[in-house]
């Protein structure tokens, strides 16, 4: 089972799509997702947002605080700022 991944900032749909892993860095630490995760609001500190597509290539985003969400194998990410 994958994942629904959609990072986002204020202008911009930045990433959308199926993936299999999920790591961001939160206020409370680094954090990994993969399928079946139980539910969690987590708020990103500014670095690193890595996502696994499912077809294992990994786009990495540094991202500018925002927040991100895990509920239902769908992952949110909400961020001010993005870029490569």
């Amino acid at each position: 089972m994958s994942l629904k991944v959609e990072l986002v900032s204020p202008t911009e749909r930045v990433w959308s799509g199926e993936a299999s892993f999920v790591s961001a860095r939160t206020v409370e630490g680094d954090l990994g997702v993969l399928s079946d995760h139980s539910p969690l609001f987590g708020v990103l500190v500014d670095g690193a947002v890595s996502i696994k597509g499912v077809d294992g290539t990994i786009t990495n985003f540094n991202v500018s605080g925002g927040f991100l969400s895990v509920a239902n194998n769908r992952v949110s990410i909400l961020t001010e700022s993005v870029g490569k």
